[in-house]
């Protein structure tokens, strides 16, 4: 019999990963399920190299499952399928690939091949969904130290909000987009897009296509402008009708970026967040 192996995130969700993963039992009700807390697997890479051919392996957890994934294991030198089943908060990835609502698990194999890699501080990541200096990186920082002191944080709206009225403050920026230099004053947001969505629905770039030929990029500024007035035009990211504002927001495409602030600030790659960060490299394969 055909053997289901769930590799699940516990801390998805709000820490209600597994219960998540569980309701598999019924949807797969006629399979053999195993399960595993992916979080304690010491070599993923190994674990899916052993799983017989005949087999599925499914990953059940948000964005931050997805990325943890993608930087344990060589997605390029994968030879069989990989099969995803939401049970995060944020769920960028899907909304990205047109899946409102997931009832069984889907396959995501052709998105886990040449993704982008960034460079911080001398290490490498990949990202499935972006890599965010900025007020975004702030979001992410603030929702973690939430969750370590209540269990449970604000949504990403609020806290933002809160960024944006004083908590967050602005850099300067040197950017460099294939070869070519700008620089900008004030940068509130500089998020690196892989795909169109960031911080639970937010389409920073409307335009991005993860599959596209060129496998290029989307670096996404919002810059200059003043506290009140950036704050108004948040609500329009909803919908990606922020990229008119031209005055304030400039969307830059390529496959190699690097971002460089004049001051340390916070990002966030898929939702896991680093720490004191000036300059990130980004390439694309």
């Amino acid at each position: 019999m055909k053997i289901y192996h769930i590799l699940y995130n516990p801390y998805a969700n709000n820490g209600k990963g597994e219960d998540k993963a569980n309701t598999l039992k019924t949807i797969l009700k006629n399979f053999h399920l195993k399960f595993y807390d992916i979080t304690t697997l010491e070599d993923i890479n190994f674990f899916i190299e052993k799983t017989p051919d005949n087999d599925e392996i499914i990953l059940c957890g948000g964005d931050g499952t997805l990325n943890c994934f993608i930087n344990s294991v060589d997605t390029d030198k994968i030879k069989r399928d990989i099969y995803f089943f939401p049970g995060g908060t944020g769920n960028d990835f899907l909304r990205d690939i047109g899946i409102k609502k997931a009832d069984k698990p889907i396959k995501i194999t052709q998105y886990l091949k040449n993704l982008p890699v960034v460079t911080i501080n001398g290490k490498e990541y990949k990202f499935i969904n972006n890599a965010s200096f900025g007020l975004d990186g702030y979001c992410c920082e603030e929702a973690d130290r939430q969750r370590s002191h209540k269990g449970k944080a604000s949504s990403y709206t609020s806290i933002a909000i809160k960024g944006l009225l004083g908590a967050y403050k602005p850099k300067n920026a040197t950017v460099i987009v294939d070869n070519k230099v700008k620089k900008y004053k004030k940068v509130w947001l500089s998020p690196t897009m892989n795909g169109r969505y960031f911080g639970n629905g937010l389409m920073a770039a409307p335009e991005q296509d993860r599959l596209n030929k060129n496998r290029s990029v989307s670096l996404v500024v919002m810059y200059g402008s003043s506290k009140i007035k950036s704050l108004l035009v948040m609500p329009s990211m909803a919908k990606g009708k922020h990229i008119k504002r031209k005055e304030m927001i400039e969307v830059l495409e390529g496959n190699e970026i690097t971002v460089i602030y004049d001051k340390p600030a916070s990002m966030q790659l898929d939702g896991e967040t680093i720490l004191n960060v000036t300059r990130c490299d980004i390439k694309t394969n």
